[in-house]
């Protein structure tokens, strides 16, 4: 793709946005197809099953890292300016933000990147949690929750820029390559054992995918831009709060990639649900429902700021370049899903559904 002809034609912001629309169209599209939901897939395993919405996260996660240590390995991208890796990482964000990250995603049943692809569908319960979220996310980053942010995420920081996990092992990205192959052959197995078919197969890939083309897209048109611009990838939790803004007040910022990606993400999302028969509307089941996903939602978008990240920013974008605290969040988000589950949901489900029913659900 010779990107300097859309620069020539749409001006590098434009460039950046229209990229951002199209892989969140991919984006949206697969992880329709996939039912992709890392909420899921944590209670799926702190319930002892390693059913389809594991396999289906491992087998996009797999994909992700699978790409990006390759071309880390061939010299195809450089992420070593991206945030994850050329910034001092924050710890404590990551333990504290993806604890509350992962409760939050149970209680309002999907994390931010489900909710919008549930949101362009007809999910009102969704929409609602998603707004929360993307306020809740603007809180965190410029407003009322600003200084207990800053308080908490400085309270632990790295030594100089975030260290990658497989630097610290000594295995490079040689290393990250063979964890990647693993991964893949133990997400195919339970595919596999799940009956899960090509189309699902094939949507799981399409999401770790669209990371890896956020990657090498944003890369490719900071090296041949003029002012530079991130490397970065797919995120849903500062993009959301952009976007909020963007429909709520004249826009004063450049276009860029985050812009592009939440439209495109919901437009691919919704295209999907209307050609295989799934668009609908749906809302809430009385106020306790009500209740708890607004407070799940608002965990979500505290947490994410606290993390670096969501289920997709910090689980998979992040978590492909094996930045540490990246890794961190993703651990912290399992377990806090894990232990909400655990002690909300499990008790009262225990006996009421079998546990296939139960993973149905989801």
């Amino acid at each position: 793709m010779d990107l300097i002809y859309f620069i020539d034609r749409f001006g590098e912001g434009g460039t950046s946005a229209l990229g951002g629309l199209i892989i969140g169209l991919l984006y949206g599209a697969s992880a329709q197809r996939s039912r992709f939901c890392l909420r899921a897939s944590t209670v799926e395993f702190a319930r002892g099953q390693i059913g389809a919405r594991t396999a289906i996260w491992l087998l996009c996660f797999a994909t992700a890292i699978f790409w990006v240590q390759g071309g880390l390995l061939t010299g195809a991208v450089d992420l070593t300016e991206a945030r994850w890796l050329a910034t001092p990482g924050s710890i404590s964000g990551a333990l504290v933000g993806g604890l509350m990250f992962g409760a939050g995603m149970v209680l309002a049943r999907g994390c931010p990147s489900r909710l919008l692809v549930l949101a362009a569908s007809g999910n009102l319960r969704s929409l609602l949690s998603g707004l929360v979220f993307a306020v809740s996310a603007q809180m965190t980053l410029h407003g009322l929750f600003a200084p207990i942010r800053d308080s908490i995420a400085t309270a632990w920081i790295t030594k100089g820029p975030n260290p990658a996990v497989t630097d610290m092992l000594g295995v490079g990205a040689t290393g990250g390559l063979v964890l990647a192959l693993m991964a893949t052959i133990v997400a195919l197995y339970f595919t596999w054992r799940n009956k899960l078919g090509w189309l699902e197969l094939l949507a799981a890939c399409g999401v770790g995918f669209s990371v890896v083309l956020g990657w090498w897209f944003t890369y490719n048109l900071a090296a041949v831009s003029f002012e530079g611009g991130a490397i970065k990838s797919l995120t849903f939790s500062g993009p959301s709060a952009d976007a909020l803004m963007f429909v709520l007040e004249p826009y004063t910022g450049g276009w860029e990639f985050d812009i592009g990606l939440v439209p495109g993400a919901l437009l691919g999302a919704a295209i999907a649900a209307l050609v295989f028969g799934e668009w609908k509307w749906q809302g809430f089941e009385g106020a306790a429902n009500m209740r708890r996903y607004l407070i799940g939602a608002m965990l979500m978008g505290v947490g994410a700021m606290l993390a670096g990240g969501c289920a997709i920013g910090a689980g998979v974008s992040g978590s492909s370049t094996f930045a540490l605290t990246a890794w961190i969040a993703l651990t912290a988000f399992w377990v806090g899903a894990g232990v909400t589950d655990r002690l909300v949901d499990y008790p009262a489900e225990q006996g009421a559904l079998p546990p296939r029913s139960i993973a149905a659900k989801m």
